[in-house]
């Protein structure tokens, strides 16, 4: 009987760690407008997480003008936008870069899981003080 609570036990918490995860895909809601923009699937490589645009809802443009070095003129779709966070644990994960299509600029970068289906993004210049959040949320 001990080994079917200790099993049912680690199947709990495994479960809640993996809702803690922010792997996944997420829809990215514009901070300014309030309209979604893209989708964007973060995943795990190296220990660190990145994020990548999978899909452009209602784009602009379709290519990175603004973008400087080998993201120049290059499609938005499929470029990785998130990279390097580290995770800090808490669902909080930092010291990583993104990059707004929309301007080309880089920005450093702070994630942070509010629950399951809602990531806080924010992009900042310095401190943490000085930028803007975005709100994202899972795909199902």
């Amino acid at each position: 009987m001990k080994i079917y609570l200790t099993l049912i036990g680690i199947v709990i918490c495994g479960c809640g760690l993996i809702a803690q995860s922010a792997i996944g895909t997420w829809k990215t809601i514009d901070d300014e407008d309030g309209t979604v923009k893209s989708h964007v699937s973060i995943y795990e490589e190296g220990g660190k997480l990145f994020g990548k645009v999978v899909k452009l809802i209602n784009p602009e443009r379709t290519t990175c003008s603004k973008c400087k070095g080998d993201k120049k003129d290059k499609p938005i779709e499929g470029m990785v936008i998130l990279w390097d966070l580290a995770e800090k644990g808490d669902g909080l994960w930092k010291g990583g870069k993104i990059m707004d299509p929309k301007n080309g600029k880089e920005y450093k970068c702070k994630i942070e899981l509010e629950d399951d289906k809602t990531l806080n993004v924010r992009g900042f210049i310095g401190f943490s003080l000085i930028g803007r959040t975005q709100t994202w949320y899972r795909l199902e």
